[in-house]
């Protein structure tokens, strides 16, 4: 298996006996969940999309994929937390944070649409300047502020490159199969169209043509992320939570939040991984923050975060724990020279690899985290591959979908991101809103 979960370091945190006990609310969620029984089961797309997605939009993907490639040098992908999140953590993780700034046969990838900064909004254009560009806009309706602003004004920039007919080649849409505002523009322009499937929630949906296209564009290997993902989604299949290392992750991870621990911190010991730990921060945090429950997602990058947060993990408050993913072959090697006048003294590192410093800081961290009263759940990853990391996305989702039903809340809807929206509209002057905004008025005037 792609990975595997070690449990050294929780053990004296959760007794096997108390990991044992969950096996029964296990059982159940994964009941609920394979039989479609559970809250919010119309979206469970993601469950078999590994191995029944629509492979004629598939091959259309690589069509389109390569076609980008060819076409220009920018290419801008339009989204919010799900719609960007999924494919720009697969792009760093297997490519680099620092893509755009390497050497590649492909445009530089930038993401909008996920702020409302206008300072961010200027540089892009800036980037864009004299170049040629294509984008990608990925927005199930249509109608949501953040992309559809950021849209609204790159549709502008290539229609004035380019012209109506000329932009029309260079404009992707990934939206609705048949309705939304989005859909019926695309449809009536002619734009290429790509699908949001209705069963399939933003934060589930790398794996679709959300983040299937800006994926390809980079020149990854989608072929393999898919068939990582579809080997996690056979081997991960067992309810024995002393054979199923997904579900054990889920189970532990509820023990240690009936023992008060409500934030859960994921590590990673690559900056390549920042980005994938954002869209992990999505995925549970969205699906498991409601009714006044739910572990709080955060995240950090070690050794850097180390002589920041360490301390706080260190001694603060015993609240919280660790899940490590540890990356056991990254794919490279950086060999530490020897300085004949050893000025920094550190010549007992001389010809040592980088990867084993990071490995003996990773376990030196674990024993002192460890004692300090900070639980660890690490996760073995086998290596920096399409597949693995296809394997360990899926096996994320699913450990939240039944984490999420052992915690007894619907993992697959979000009803409290509207209430800003909401507010949003209503200070705005959103016709529709005008009540709303009365009210939020005098509140302002109050203050």
């Amino acid at each position: 298996m792609s990975v595997r979960l070690v449990d050294s370091y929780v053990s004296s945190f959760v007794s096997a006996k108390e990991c044992a006990d969950m096996q029964a609310a296990v059982t159940a969620a994964h009941t609920a969940l394979h039989e479609k029984s559970g809250k919010g089961n119309a979206f469970l797309g993601w469950l078999d999309l590994p191995r029944d997605y629509d492979k004629e939009e598939y091959a259309r993907i690589k069509i389109a994929a390569e076609k980008i490639r060819k076409s220009c040098d920018v290419f801008v992908v339009i989204g919010i937390g799900g719609s960007y999140l999924g494919a720009r953590a697969v792009i760093e993780f297997l490519k680099s944070p620092l893509y755009n700034n390497l050497k590649k046969d492909g445009p530089e990838i930038y993401f909008s649409g996920c702020d409302i900064s206008a300072s961010h909004m200027q540089e892009l254009l800036q980037i864009c300047e004299g170049r040629d560009v294509c984008i990608n806009v990925i927005s199930k309706s249509g109608t949501t502020t953040e992309p559809a602003v950021a849209f609204r004004i790159f549709r502008g920039l290539l229609e004035k490159k380019y012209g109506v007919e000329g932009a029309k080649e260079r404009i992707f849409v990934t939206t609705d199969r048949a309705k939304g505002t989005l859909k019926g523009f695309a449809d009536q322009i002619g734009y290429e169209t790509f699908v949001v499937p209705d069963d399939v929630g933003g934060r589930f949906s790398v794996l679709t043509a959300v983040g299937l296209l800006p994926i390809a564009v980079a020149g990854i290997d989608i072929d393999g992320l898919m068939q990582g993902a579809n080997d996690a989604r056979e081997a991960l299949t067992d309810p024995d939570v002393q054979k199923n290392d997904c579900y054990k992750y889920a189970a532990l991870r509820n023990v240690l939040y009936k023992k008060g621990k409500t934030t859960e911190i994921m590590v990673g010991y690559e900056p390549f991984m920042q980005t994938f730990s954002e869209w992990w921060k999505q995925l549970y945090g969205e699906s498991e923050g409601k009714e006044n429950k739910g572990i709080y997602p955060s995240s950090v990058i070690f050794s850097t975060d180390l002589h920041s947060l360490g301390q706080y993990i260190q001694e603060g408050e015993r609240n919280l724990f660790e899940t490590v993913v540890s990356i056991l072959d990254t794919g490279v090697t950086q060999t530490i020279p020897h300085d004949p006048a050893n000025i920094d003294g550190l010549n007992f590192l001389s010809g040592k690899d980088l990867n084993y410093v990071n490995s003996m800081a990773r376990q030196g961290t674990l024993f002192a985290h460890v004692d300090g009263g900070v639980p660890n759940i690490v996760l073995e990853l086998k290596d920096r591959s399409a597949h693995s990391l296809g394997y360990m996305i899926y096996f994320f989702e699913k450990a939240c979908a039944i984490s999420g039903y052992i915690l007894g809340v619907n993992p697959f809807d979000q009803p409290g991101v509207e209430a800003y929206k909401k507010n949003m509209f209503a200070l705005l002057g959103k016709p529709g809103f005008e009540q709303q905004k009365a009210a939020l008025d005098a509140r302002i005037a109050a203050l």
